[in-house]
């Protein structure tokens, strides 16, 4: 059945809840598991269009990126869908817009990269030298838009800005008497039933990096501010009210406000079934005085980010939620990058780096280049037009499906030793049997003269140096364990 809807000035099909696609992962506490329970550990990017159409595949993103993705391990992408793009007018949506979005999530999805859908925002709107929301949702009291410091200061000196947000945050009416919160949670209802068949979408992000307005300096103290966060609390759950209305099965992750990726504690709490907690990490060091800047990773970000991985943990394991890290990097610093993933590792954390390109992105690294992993998808990502260090210090081997509760796992970085062991029982009950089958990225970054496996409990049953390692379980061992080494 599907839903015919007049959507600016068209008549067109909206796919009905019903048709909802059956192979998307659910959640299991705080792991993210497939149909047949196995866990899965994220490994990704971040890819957003913030300029012209907002559209992923004007930048040139398509087939051979999607390929270069998968060859390197990497899993998943965080693709960026504009408010502005989605509903140009009050309540008349552009799906053509959406059809652009789905045609990238169709063609990461044939090479098996799954794509969270996020409704993606920097300082709200161009007018604050950002992006996300349409012009007619900016409801900033007729203030001058000054001063103009750019990313990311505009957050601290801009009255026009925080008084947006805080209009915003208010759900304060906006065209047609429709509070401004109403009409994003209408939006995104819509969006999820647009891909409620859409196969390869593995999630959605709810609002990237709210930024709680006015008051917050109330919000920058370690404990964070539990008032701004019930108003945050508040429009996470009427937007989630809204997807899970159409679809009751995708994850859908929340997030703090930006603050917490500085180590600030959050008090945000929506309700519901199927849901992920969605964080940042950026060393405020280096995310005010410019990312990559800091020449090697210092005792100060590495407690920040440890800081954040503890809140994020345990935020996770109160509210059992999926923890997610859907940003961190940003710089050519290979250093920092090296650290969030180990750190993530040691979490049993996924991640999704950012960027895969600059693409002129207005609201991040200056020059915007130095957050990609490839300089220009427009052209083939080989020789040049790839960051290898950035590209080197990410891709490295990672349990990807896993037949049974993970255990620890490392990637040596000195010597590209990949250690993992796990229990063939399941993380929501029940145990694996004989020809279950776990799966590690072993991506050729790290092995261009390939790899050597030793394996107890289970057997490869892959072909030599795969990309991805296929390992399938032998009896009904207590324990699994895989050992990869360089050839």
């Amino acid at each position: 059945m599907t839903t015919v809807a007049l959507v600016a000035g068209m008549v067109v099909s909206i796919p009905s809840a019903a048709q909802a696609v059956t192979d998307r992962p659910s959640t299991e506490g705080t792991w993210l598991v497939d149909p047949s329970g196995r866990a899965l550990v994220v490994h990704g990017v971040n890819m957003v269009n913030k300029l012209g159409s907002y559209a992923p595949d004007a930048t040139g993103f398509g087939d051979d990126d999607a390929a270069f993705l998968a060859a390197n391990g990497l899993d998943s992408v965080r693709l960026g869908v504009i408010w502005k793009a989605v509903e140009p007018a009050p309540g008349q949506y552009d799906d053509a817009y959406l059809a652009r979005i789905r045609e990238t999530v169709q063609t990461l999805e044939r090479h098996g990269v799954s794509t969270m859908l996020d409704f993606h925002q920097d300082m709200f709107n161009e007018r604050f030298e950002g992006e996300g929301a349409p012009d007619w949702a900016v409801q900033d009291d007729g203030l001058p838009a000054e001063p103009k410091l750019g990313f990311n200061k505009n957050y601290l000196a801009m009255f026009a800005l925080n008084r947006a947000y805080d209009n915003f945050w208010a759900n304060r009416k906006g065209p047609g008497g429709v509070g401004l919160q109403d009409r994003y949670a209408a939006a995104w209802g819509h969006v999820a039933e647009y891909f409620a068949d859409t196969a390869g979408v593995m999630s959605f992000d709810l609002f990237n990096e709210p930024w709680p307005g006015t008051g917050y300096a109330m919000c920058a103290l370690p404990i964070g501010c539990p008032i701004q966060d019930a108003a945050l609390t508040r429009f996470s759950q009427r937007v989630i009210d809204k997807i899970r209305a159409v679809d009751q099965r995708t994850v859908t992750f929340y997030e703090p406000y930006a603050l917490f990726n500085n180590g600030i504690r959050t008090h945000v709490a929506p309700r519901g079934a199927e849901l992920g907690f969605s964080f940042h990490t950026y060393c405020l060091t280096a995310t005010f005085l410019g990312r990559g800047l800091l020449g090697s990773y210092g005792l100060d970000c590495a407690a920040m980010d440890g800081l954040v991985f503890a809140n994020a943990a345990a935020h996770a394991k109160q509210r059992q939620v999926l923890p997610l890290l859907t940003e961190f990097g940003g710089t050519t610093n290979t250093d920092i990058n090296t650290a969030v993933v180990d750190q993530a590792a040691k979490h049993q954390i996924g991640w999704m780096y950012w960027a895969y390109c600059g693409c002129n992105d207005p609201t991040g690294a200056r020059p915007a280049d130095d957050q990609a992993i490839v300089l220009d998808p427009a052209i083939a990502p080989t020789g040049a037009n790839v960051a290898i260090d950035v590209l080197r210090s990410i891709a490295v081997a990672h349990p990807k499906a896993v037949a049974g509760t993970p255990g620890a796992y490392r990637f040596d970085r000195s010597t590209s030793r990949f250690t993992f062991s796990w229990t063939p029982r399941k993380v929501g009950g029940g145990v694996f049997g004989a020809g279950a089958r776990t799966t590690v990225a072993t991506p050729a970054v790290q092995y261009p003269r390939g790899y050597e496996v030793r394996v107890s409990g289970a057997k490869v049953v892959s072909a030599a140096n795969a990309p991805t390692l296929v390992l399938a379980q032998v009896g009904t061992p207590s324990t699994v364990s895989v050992t990869v080494v360089p050839r």
